[in-house]
């Protein structure tokens, strides 16, 4: 009786570990993805609603109040001329 809870104790365990296993290659690789995607020297990653920018002082930009508050957290301000400057 004893060696049958202990197997069905076993079994439990290791489905327990085949499922969580898809679960943290997913996370690794949203990671990876993330870190994929870089700039080139002098150009500043940001994440905006929008997407995945790499910001740099004298590019257009989109503007309005509420990518002006993206841009800021980013240390950037467009301008009323379209141009990113730094903020």
């Amino acid at each position: 009786m004893r060696s049958i809870r202990r197997r069905s104790a076993i079994v439990l365990a290791g489905l327990a570990l085949i499922a969580a296993a898809p679960a943290a290659n997913v996370q690794a690789g949203e990671r990876q993805a993330v870190a994929a995607h870089s700039c080139s020297a002098g150009y500043t990653h940001a994440t905006l609603s929008w997407g995945h920018k790499c910001l740099r002082a004298g590019q257009f930009c989109k503007r309005g109040v509420s990518a002006n508050r993206e841009y800021h957290r980013y240390d950037f301000h467009c301008k009323r001329s379209g141009r990113l400057t730094y903020h």
